[in-house]
């Protein structure tokens, strides 16, 4: 995907130094303008330029062009795409997939379905992930397909609405609430985490949606992104995911984490508009869910 950007130099920025006026208004991160700088063309006037320190006067324009695209070796795997256009990509992930390779020559992931999925409709772009998900966590990733909408898009936490359903162990004392409880690395144990006072602040909102003898089912917004923060939290309330080993959750009903990503809403980058993007609830939970309500019913 070849990307150009113009813009003109505004009473605010007269003066400046050509880097100023340009990462600012176009919302540029810093590494996409040395990207940009070094591999891609800045025109100033339409005329080439090199020098970031040159300075600029207002009404001189700056077009900026770059070739974006994966260095991700594409792989033909099944890709549930939710929404897509010129900019973003939407996408179900399914259970038992990472989202980035964790070595050089994994060839299974998210991103390489994605690159095998532009590669077959013809399409160079970036693939820039705006989050994971945890391998056996399902449902809504989205995809920026240039650097310059990943940052437009995660400049501020709270820009993309997530919201997860999962089920629990156990009934919450409160219908809804937020837990506010610091997390960090467990020192015992290789990528585990566990609130302890010591570790970075974690907000995670919830609501109660229904509640069996044993178990709840709950609708949960995160205000922060602690690595595991939905599994910490609720195994550290005393009410683990069920299926979720790691944190205390048993394993008898399903065998991985029953968490699912299920909304997402965010204004788009380009035109402003808000998104609302829905994943239907994975078969596994969705049986495990009627299973539940069939007890309850006949009891």
């Amino acid at each position: 995907m070849f990307l150009k950007i113009s813009y003109i130099v505004d009473t605010a920025h007269d003066g400046r130094e050509l880097r100023q006026p340009v990462r600012v208004p176009l919302g540029l991160s810093a590494k996409l303008w040395k990207r940009i700088k070094w591999n891609g063309t800045i025109l100033v006037n339409g005329q080439a330029r090199h020098d970031a320190r040159l300075r600029v006067h207002e009404g001189d324009e700056v077009t900026l062009s770059w070739q974006e695209a994966s260095p991700v070796v594409p792989v033909d795997l099944p890709l549930d795409v939710l929404y897509e256009d010129k900019t973003i990509l939407v996408v179900n992930k399914p259970a038992g997939m990472i989202v980035h390779p964790t070595h050089r020559a994994a060839r299974d992931t998210l991103v390489h379905a994605v690159a095998g999925y532009l590669k077959r409709w013809g399409e160079a772009a970036g693939i820039h992930p705006l989050y994971r998900l945890d391998r056996n966590t399902t449902g809504i990733v989205v995809i920026a397909k240039s650097a310059q909408a990943q940052y437009a898009m995660t400049k501020y936490h709270g820009q993309l609405y997530r919201e997860y359903l999962a089920l629990v162990m156990g009934h919450l004392d409160a219908s809804k609430g937020c837990i506010d409880l610091p997390i960090g690395r467990d020192p015992a144990l290789a990528n585990h985490w566990q609130v302890r006072t010591d570790g970075r602040r974690a907000l995670t909102e919830y609501e109660v949606s229904a509640v069996w003898p044993d178990y709840s089912l709950l609708k949960i917004h995160l205000l922060t992104g602690r690595t595991h923060q939905i599994r910490v939290h609720f195994s550290a309330l005393g009410h683990p995911l069920l299926g979720d080993s790691a944190y205390g959750g048993p394993c008898d009903a399903i065998p991985r984490q029953a968490l699912h990503a299920w909304r997402v809403y965010f204004r788009h980058p380009d035109t402003g508009r808000e998104i609302h993007i829905e994943a239907p609830i994975p078969e596994d939970m969705q049986h495990l869910i009627e299973r539940m309500l069939f007890h309850v019913k006949h009891r």
